[in-house]
């Protein structure tokens, strides 16, 4: 692992940050874009914000990113956020969510599976 920028990633990142903004505030009604797509998204969000910051192997990085999904899944189920003292619409609360599902860690794995492609169709030979 290696500290060094990349504009690139950074660029991609903030795109779909915006993404996930739209979707939770825009399309907040459609279930599916809410409830699966943005999940699907989010770990894609999570891979480009490391990369933009620091060069490393990417299946390792892939599979943190899918683990530290799940532990996030796994403090929702046992309110963490409530626990913590957040406010039920706060930021914070937002971002950690506030209920458990097992759809949640499919839709992460599809997410980091898609990743993982990608990383692959995109490696010099």
């Amino acid at each position: 692992m290696k500290i060094k920028f990349s504009l690139i990633y950074l660029i991609i990142t903030v795109l779909l940050f915006l993404t996930e903004v739209v979707i939770a505030t825009v399309l907040k009604h459609n279930f599916f874009v809410r409830a699966y797509l943005g999940d699907v998204i989010v770990v894609m969000l999570l891979y480009s914000f490391v990369k933009s910051f620091v060069k490393m192997n990417n299946q390792k990085l892939i599979l943190g990113i899918f683990i530290f999904s799940c532990l996030i899944e796994l403090a929702q189920y046992f309110n963490i956020a409530e626990r913590l003292g957040f406010q039920k619409g706060s930021f914070m609360y937002i971002v950690i969510g506030n209920s458990f599902s097992w759809i949640d860690i499919l839709c992460y794995a599809f997410g980091c599976v898609l990743l993982f492609i990608w990383v692959k169709m995109n490696q010099p030979e």
